[in-house]
């Protein structure tokens, strides 16, 4: 059984320090719940000192191996994974170590919310990722709590002994390290639990480029662990995309020589678009609507495309 107050060892993979590094100590600092070192992984050393907080240089490596070696410094009983640009809600342990009461859970998962001070254009970023990603939004949003297969690191609580039971994270990969490791958990018989209350601030990328090199990178990196691992990747909701792209692409095509299959064409473009509005009719800013919707048809494009070319990557 769980104690009432365990340390909790939160660790942050990170090149080197930056702002959002003192932003998220800064956050953890003030957090309700005190029971807690923190754990930093730049590639070198640094003479930087925040309370609290170690600092373990690890060369010039992925994050799922910075987290490694984090948790073989951490002394906490669990070990609560974050991103460097993000930072908890102050209630974000309390919250935590109560779903850890039940034994039968080994991860915790919860929201990375747009921080209310990003850019506009950050937070049309976050709009795509929140209301454009079917029934996956509820990593970007509060959502209701389940049981889950799959969790981003950027706010992913594990229990320690489960965490090295698995031997951690597959340094091979990034992205799409932390799918493995649920994986691992899942093919271990070990429970991953989604908590609304368990949130983060997560910053987005900024549009366009560096937004829809991230979409990219997540469609090739879910392809090739379709092929190599299926499991959690073997869902319907990641070949939407492509599925989308090749028949935007085949319908300019067919369009050029049929006018009948032109007109269904166009149709079938004003239902996607109808989806995009429908999906963004919570949205109160003009300039994150409008954003989202042309958004959302280039991001559905990059990771369509580095979803197809991850299929065909030779091994």
């Amino acid at each position: 059984m769980i104690k009432n107050k365990p340390l909790i060892s939160i660790i942050i993979p990170v090149k080197k320090i930056n702002d959002y590094i003192y932003e998220n100590v800064e956050h953890s600092l003030k957090m309700e719940y005190k029971n807690f070192e923190i754990i930093i992984l730049p590639d070198n050393a640094s003479n930087v000192k925040f309370k609290k907080t170690k600092i373990i240089p690890s060369g010039n490596v992925k994050p799922g191996e910075k987290r490694n070696l984090g948790v073989k410094h951490a002394k906490g009983e669990i070990i609560a994974f974050i991103d460097d640009d993000a930072y908890p809600r102050k209630d974000w342990l309390t919250n935590a170590i109560k779903g850890f009461k039940d034994k039968s859970i080994a991860a915790i998962g919860g929201p990375g919310v747009t921080p209310p001070k990003d850019s506009l254009s950050q937070k049309i970023s976050g709009a795509i990722y929140e209301y454009g990603s079917l029934n996956y939004n509820y990593r970007y949003t509060s959502g209701k709590k389940q049981e889950i297969d799959d969790f981003p690191s950027c706010n992913l609580l594990i229990r320690k002994k489960d965490f090295l039971a698995i031997n951690g994270f597959d340094g091979n990969y990034w992205p799409g390290e932390d799918t493995k490791l649920c994986q691992d958990l899942v093919d271990n018989s070990r429970k991953i639990v989604y908590t609304p209350n368990v949130l983060v601030y997560h910053h987005r990328r900024k549009m366009i480029k560096p937004h829809l090199k991230q979409a990219f990178n997540y469609g090739f990196y879910r392809a090739l662990f379709v092929k190599k691992f299926g499991g959690n990747s073997l869902k319907l909701t990641y070949f939407l995309p492509s599925f989308l792209l090749i028949y935007l692409l085949f319908g300019i095509l067919v369009s050029s020589f049929s006018s009948y299959f032109a007109n269904f064409f166009i149709k079938t473009l004003g239902i996607y678009g109808l989806y995009l509005v429908i999906s963004a009719r919570k949205i109160r800013d003009l300039r994150i609507f409008f954003g989202y919707i042309f958004g959302s048809i280039i991001t559905h494009t990059a990771y369509g495309f580095g979803f197809i070319k991850g299929l065909f990557k030779l091994q």
